[in-house]
């Protein structure tokens, strides 16, 4: 199991690879990625019971789901680093042909990938589908998913949010990438959230806090969550993040959101950034 330094170093090599990817192709979007990249880090370096010789279907190992999968840099990335394909193709990222398209779909059949993501509010619940496929099958494995608090403005959310709760589905882990941003602005401006904690708990879900760019907190609250499991409740973890993290001009902004860095901001971006597991 890796230590708290090599997960901090491999964060760094993960942020280095998203700005080099949405750079190469002056297209994709760095903000959300560098803000979760500790949650991703922790995820699978961690806290997933995974196997890198892919199968879709998971049989006896823990999935995770990425629903706002615009941010599919840190996704790739993550994949890559732990093993799931050779990191070189990282170079592909959102190219012709490529395997790494811009939002993850299935059809490329890159291991890792069990869905089509980008289409906001759907991922709660394919992962609600699959954790009550893993009770039928008496699996013991649990099921993660990721999403972003804008994505929470979708009805679909809700519905399954509810769902959940209603059918017992205690072996769900779902995280919320709580940085208050969206792409045309705050969330506070565009459709306020108000408060979510409140919100998850009158929906009868385990609620959890955790400051997601900590990886101290990260590990823990992840392994909290994981002790919470099988008590009748799905569990949701609201992740404080700070959109850009890592590169201090792109640090807490929403125009960050979906936009490339340019030669020389990638410089400055790097210099943030050591180089710990090699470039690709």
């Amino acid at each position: 199991m890796a230590s708290i330094q090599e997960l901090k170093d491999t964060a760094s090599q993960i942020r280095r690879d998203i700005v080099r990817m949405v750079h190469a192709v002056q297209s994709g979007h760095p903000g959300g990625s560098l803000g979760c990249t500790e949650f991703f880090t922790a995820l699978f370096f961690h806290t997933l019971k995974h196997n890198t010789q892919f199968a879709m279907d998971g049989k006896g190992e823990d999935l995770f789901f990425l629903s706002n999968g615009h941010i599919s840099p840190v996704y790739y990335s993550a994949l890559a680093r732990s093993g799931y394909f050779d990191v070189k193709e990282l170079a592909s990222f959102r190219k012709i042909n490529s395997r790494l398209q811009g939002h993850p779909t299935t059809h490329e059949h890159l291991p890792g990938v069990r869905i089509a993501s980008g289409s906001l509010g759907q991922g709660m619940s394919v992962a609600i589908g699959a954790a009550l496929s893993k009770k039928l099958n008496k699996d013991p494995q649990l099921v993660f998913s990721l999403h972003g608090d804008g994505e929470l403005q979708e009805g679909q959310i809700w519905e399954a949010v509810m769902f959940a709760a209603h059918n017992k589905v205690d072996n769900l882990i779902s995280t919320v990438d709580w940085n208050g941003q969206q792409i045309d602005g705050p969330t506070k401006k565009v459709l306020s959230l108000d408060d979510l904690h409140a919100k998850f708990e009158a929906f009868n879900w385990t609620v959890l806090e955790m400051n997601g760019n900590d990886m101290d907190d990260v590990i823990a609250t992840l392994d909290k969550a994981k002790s919470l499991t099988g008590q009748g409740k799905p569990i949701c973890i609201l992740m404080k993040t700070e959109m850009g993290k890592g590169v201090d001009f792109m640090e807490g902004s929403h125009e960050w959101h979906g936009i490339a860095p340019n030669d020389e901001q990638l410089a400055k971006a790097l210099a943030q950034l050591p180089e710990t597991l090699g470039d690709y």
